[in-house]
């Protein structure tokens, strides 16, 4: 096999010139000697060299190659590569989590006395990592509406040095201006981090709109089949370069080689299950969207979407996922979920499964009340993720479920 040079992915590459579907299924192929269809899982610690010389140069950087899977391993090369070809990015690093990418990308390039102003509507992680773990290393922070462009611009210091939000929004799916945001981000000095989850890489490409860095939670869309754990950091060459590899190199959020391999395998069939499940939500959410026992129902690709211009502007799709509120709050809520058939009660998304999320009482249950309040996340609110069994056996299944609020 011929080897990637130590570090992150790279692009262009000879199938960056094709389209998204086709960079889904070759993108970053590395074959060994044996010609090998699939991709090959390479699940091995470390490497050896022909010499000591060899050694030595590999770890200066002057011999390109592999050291050791903790910082670089073939078949993790491969999913990086095709991550940086999908996304339109100079270069990327995979992460063992998705929360491993995110902390990564909002901690490594900080310093104390930095700061960093996030959007309020955040995962419960994120936030978590934003309000409560930057500040142990005088790293402060500023959280608020991302919807509101003034907030953004009254919140920025001359020592702002990192803005972060995610868009579609966890859970309410609220749709922030990126282009926007970015520009008053670089106007300050500051990049913008944005986590691209809920829209994927086939509806929204936040570098294109002026972010500086994406991160995915890989274990949602892009496995997709609820196996294993994995996120990706993507940016540019000196991005990753100055900030990230070290940080990962030293402190070690590895993803598996064999993470890595079933990550590729989910990324050939990724255009296709987030077509099936963007479709079905929508024809979901039509019909909820006139249901009497629901009181608010958000769906990006709607046109009654708070921000449906935004959606216009910035992405090119809706999304698989669906908010909506049961009148009743959290007994009718839950009295709904347990009615439900087909769509199982978890706390993922992005799966092949139809899965269904009560978010006030997991995802954002550390938030207070009132914070939940502020975001929208009320007692009766329900996150659907749809998934690739039938829209219209979904549909009755929901619809039954219903009747039990």
């Amino acid at each position: 096999m011929s080897e990637a040079p130590k570090g992150p992915a790279k692009s262009p590459s000879p199938t960056a010139k094709y389209r998204p579907e086709t960079r889904l299924v070759h993108g970053g192929t590395l074959r060994s000697q044996y010609g090998e269809t699939s991709e090959a899982l390479f699940l091995t610690q470390g490497f050896i060299y022909d010499t000591a010389e060899q050694c030595e140069a590999r770890f200066t950087g002057d011999d390109p190659g592999f050291l050791y899977s903790r910082f670089s391993n073939p078949t993790v090369a491969m999913f990086e590569q095709r991550m940086a070809e999908l996304e339109g990015a100079e270069a990327a690093r995979a992460t063992a989590t998705g929360m491993a990418a995110v902390t990564t990308a909002i901690l490594a390039p900080l310093r104390a006395g930095d700061h960093v102003v996030a959007a309020k509507a955040l995962f419960g992680s994120c936030r978590y990592v934003v309000e409560d773990l930057l500040p142990r290393y005088g790293i402060q922070s500023t959280l608020v509406d991302g919807m509101d462009l003034d907030q953004w611009q009254k919140a920025m210091r001359p020592n702002t040095r990192t803005c972060f939000l995610e868009s579609p929004t966890n859970p309410t799916l609220d749709v922030v201006d990126i282009a926007a945001v970015a520009e008053i981000a670089h106007n300050g000095g500051a990049r913008l981090v944005v986590d691209n989850v809920f829209a994927t890489p086939i509806w929204q490409s936040p570098l294109q709109l002026g972010a500086d860095v994406v991160v995915y939670s890989a274990t949602k869309h892009i496995d997709g089949q609820g196996r294993c754990l994995g996120g990706v950091i993507l940016s540019s060459e000196q991005f990753i370069q100055d900030n990230i590899h070290t940080f990962l190199r030293q402190t070690g959020p590895a993803m598996s080689p064999f993470n890595a391999w079933v990550l590729l395998k989910g990324l050939e069939t990724l255009a296709i299950r987030v077509r099936q499940q963007t479709d079905s939500a929508a024809a979901i959410a039509d019909v909820l969207a006139e249901h009497p026992k629901i009181s608010r129902l958000i769906y990006p690709g709607r046109n009654d979407h708070p921000q449906a211009a935004v959606v216009r502007k910035q992405m090119r799709g809706g999304s698989t996922l669906i908010g909506f509120e049961v009148k009743g709050g959290k007994p009718a809520a839950f009295r709904t979920l347990n009615a439900l058939k087909l769509a199982r009660i978890s706390n993922n998304l992005g799966d092949a499964k139809s899965i269904v999320t009560h978010p006030a009482t997991t995802t954002h249950q550390r938030l207070t009340p009132e914070a939940r309040a502020e975001l929208g996340i009320s007692e009766g609110f329900i996150r659907f993720s749809a998934g690739l069994e039938h829209r219209d056996d979904l549909i009755e299944d929901l619809l039954a479920a219903l009747e039990q609020a």
